[in-house]
C-alpha cells in the first residue's frame, strides 16, 4: 500500500474526507452536545486527541497485532486514551466535563476513531498516522465548531458564552452578543433537531462548493498556441 502524502492526508482530514461531512461519523456527539461553541471546542479537542494518540499507538504496534486480534487491540488502545483525557478533564475543566456528560466516554465507540486506526494507521507509518488523526480531528473540530457557532448565536442570541469552563477566568469576558439582549432565542437550534438541520445545511454547502469547484475545472479549455483546426471532408484515396 503507498503512503500517500502529507498534503493529501491534510486535504482528506480537513475537506475531502472529512469525518462529520463526508464519512458522516461521530455523528452522536455532534448532534447532542454542539449547543454552543465552548462544548463543540471541548469535545472537538477531546476526540482529537484521542484520535491522534490512538492512531500513532495503533502504527507503532500494527506489526505485533494478528489480524485476528487488531481490533479488540485497537479498541483497547481507544479506550486507554479516553480515560486519559476523562480523568485531564476531570482534573482541569471538571464543570465542562459535567456539561458534555456521558459522551466523552462515549469517545470509544466514535466510528471515525475506531475507522482510521482501522483502514489507515494499521497499514501505514507511524509520522503519516500521526498526521492523519491530527488532521481528522481537526477537521472534526471544525465542523463542531461551526454547527455549535449558529446554534448558539440562533438558540440564544450569543457566542463564546461559558468559555471560561475551558480556558479560565481569562475569557470569562469573551461572551459576545450577537443578536440583542432581548433576542428570545429559537428553541429548534437549542434542541436536536437544530444540529440536524445546521448539519445538513453545512453538508449541502460543501457538497455545492465541491460541484462549483469541478464544473469550473471541466469547464476550462486548454488551447495550445499556433495549432490549428483542419476540417477534412470528402474521401481520402
Amino acid at each position: 500500500m503507498t503512503t500517500p502524502g502529507y498534503g493529501e492526508i491534510t486535504r482528506n482530514g480537513l475537506w475531502k474526507n472529512n469525518p462529520a461531512l463526508v464519512q458522516l461519523l461521530g455523528l452522536c456527539p455532534l448532534l447532542a452536545v454542539t449547543g454552543s461553541v465552548v462544548n463543540a471546542i471541548g469535545l472537538g479537542l477531546a476526540t482529537t486527541g484521542v484520535i491522534t494518540s490512538s492512531n500513532l499507538a495503533v502504527s507503532l504496534v500494527r506489526r505485533q497485532m494478528p489480524d485476528t486480534v487488531r481490533l479488540p487491540a485497537s479498541v483497547m488502545i481507544i479506550a486507554t486514551f479516553v480515560t486519559c483525557v476523562e480523568l485531564l478533564m476531570k482534573a482541569y475543566t471538571y464543570e465542562l466535563y459535567l456539561m458534555l456528560g456521558i459522551f466523552i466516554p462515549l469517545i470509544v465507540t466514535n466510528c471515525a476513531i475506531l475507522g482510521r486506526a482501522e483502514a489507515f494507521a494499521s497499514k501505514n507509518a507511524a509520522l503519516p498516522s500521526l498526521v492523519d488523526g491530527l488532521m481528522m480531528g481537526i477537521g472534526f473540530t471544525a465542523v463542531l465548531i461551526a454547527v455549535g457557532a449558529v446554534r448558539e448565536i440562533l438558540g440564544q442570541g450569543t457566542l463564546f458564552s461559558n468559555m471560561d469552563l475551558l480556558l479560565g477566568p481569562m475569557a470569562k469576558d469573551w461572551r459576545i452578543t450577537v443578536l440583542g439582549s432581548h433576542y428570545p432565542g429559537a428553541l429548534v437550534a437549542v434542541l436536536p433537531p437544530g444540529a440536524f438541520l445546521v448539519t445538513g445545511l453545512l453538508i449541502a454547502a460543501k457538497n455545492a462548493i465541491d460541484t462549483g469547484i469541478e464544473k469550473h475545472r471541466s469547464q476550462r479549455i486548454k488551447i495550445v498556441p499556433g495549432s490549428k483546426r483542419v476540417r477534412v471532408t470528402g474521401r481520402i484515396v
